[in-house]
């Protein structure tokens, strides 16, 4: 029996994605391991692993790159020794002169609009050259009642996709409309879903972060490669106050708290297609001269649009900074299923007392936002704390 190929669900909240190639070709074939399809998810294009063997067999009205495609979607079939490929569509009535013309001019019956009684095909209808046709473009070059056959295709060999059917409406008619790209519809989703399933609450308060840029300065100095950025620093120090209080690391599930068995770190990062929250591994373990490093080859894939989906799972804490943009407090929105998110203002020299005195010392805005489902106010703060008194004496829990 033919083995179904179906769309494989890349994130909790995933219910399509995008279909971006066949990694093997119809006919091809295929075993336990290699890579079958690339599929876009939750912000990610991931390779997606064929586990059973046999050969590909994919229909005619197969998913294009570019279409969405819903989880769970059969999209093609592996085929057993002795089993048929996909039936293909019958060919138009045509009479032999007809079938002959198309012959010797490399055309498809298929592909061609008969427009003779009860769709017959005519010696007319048959072109002069051969033009593929994707699927979905017939299917849009008949709502827009355009003939296909006439067109110049962009594809391989000039074959006709859905983008080179003209005058097809794809929003309602408004002015500067852009549409949504699928990396803007998998962040409203997770948004609106994140605000939907949590008791979100915001604490803020400030730390003084003198020590830290000075602490900075000095791996500037030593001629660190690459110099730690503050997120790199946070994020150990966020560490150590998450050991001292693991409830802020914790999920909620139906029977109870899931404590978090290694601390992952997801760190945002703005990209052109939107915000990406790559995961930094196990914290704790990482020197900071490592976590720089790995941080940074996130960030520039992440802007690449290199990725893979689980890049992005996994996370039990998530660190947004937005001080680059002058920006000091605000509501960071919490990563489903995580607890928490802690939002990080601009580092601002103020002037501040000091017993009798007023000294300038660099002062940092924190925001922090959790799940009141998870963990009450008090040891919300007491997280915070902790994490004040990390920043504010930094050296001790940072080792290069």
């Amino acid at each position: 029996m033919p083995i179904p190929v179906t769309v494989p669900r890349l994130g909790w909240n995933m219910d399509e994605g995008t279909f971006v190639e066949w990694l093997k070709a119809d006919g091809d074939a295929v075993r336990p391991g290699e890579m079958l399809f690339k599929l876009e998810g939750e912000k990610a294009v991931e390779e997606i692993e064929c586990f059973d063997a046999g050969t590909l067999s994919v229909p005619p009205d197969g998913p294009k790159p570019g279409e969405r495609v819903k989880v769970g979607a059969v999209i093609a079939h592996l085929l057993q020794p002795g089993e048929a490929g996909a039936a293909r569509a019958p060919e138009p009535a045509a009479s032999p002169s007809v079938r002959r013309r198309a012959s010797e001019r490399g055309v498809d019956l298929r592909e061609v609009t008969g427009t003779g009684p009860h769709g017959r095909i005519l010696p007319a209808d048959v072109p002069s050259r051969a033009t593929a046709v994707t699927p979905r473009a017939r299917k849009l070059a008949r709502a827009a009642g355009v003939d296909p056959l006439t067109l110049k295709g962009s594809g391989r060999n000039g074959r006709v996709r859905a983008a080179d059917i003209p005058n097809v409406p794809t929003a309602p008619s408004a002015p500067n409309v852009v549409p949504h790209t699928p990396t803007r519809r998998v962040i409203a989703e997770r948004m609106t879903a994140s605000l939907r399933a949590v008791a979100p609450v915001t604490l803020t308060t400030t730390a003084d972060a003198t020590n830290l840029v000075s602490l900075r300065a000095q791996f500037k100095t030593a001629g660190a490669v690459p110099v730690p950025s503050y997120t790199d620093f946070l994020a150990k120090l966020c560490a150590v106050a998450l050991q001292q209080h693991p409830v802020m690391a914790a999920q909620w599930t139906d029977p109870g708290l899931a404590l978090a068995e290694r601390l992952d770190i997801g760190i945002a990062v703005d990209t052109d297609a939107g915000l990406l929250v790559p995961v930094l591994r196990d914290v704790p373990a990482l020197g900071l001269r490592a976590l720089a490093e790995k941080a940074r080859d996130l960030i520039e894939r992440a802007r690449r649009g290199a990725l893979t989906a689980n890049e992005l799972r996994g996370g039990r804490f998530t660190i947004t900074n937005l001080g680059a943009f002058g920006i000091d407090g605000f509501t960071p929105i919490i990563n489903p299923p995580e607890c928490a998110i802690l939002g990080v203002g601009r580092i601002e020299r103020r002037a501040v007392p000091d017993g009798d005195r007023i000294v300038a010392r660099n002062v940092l805005t924190l925001s922090l936002t959790f799940d009141h489902r998870v963990v009450d106010g008090a040891p919300a703060a007491r997280f915070l704390q902790a994490l004040v008194r990390c920043i504010e004496n930094p050296a001790p829990w940072i080792s290069s």
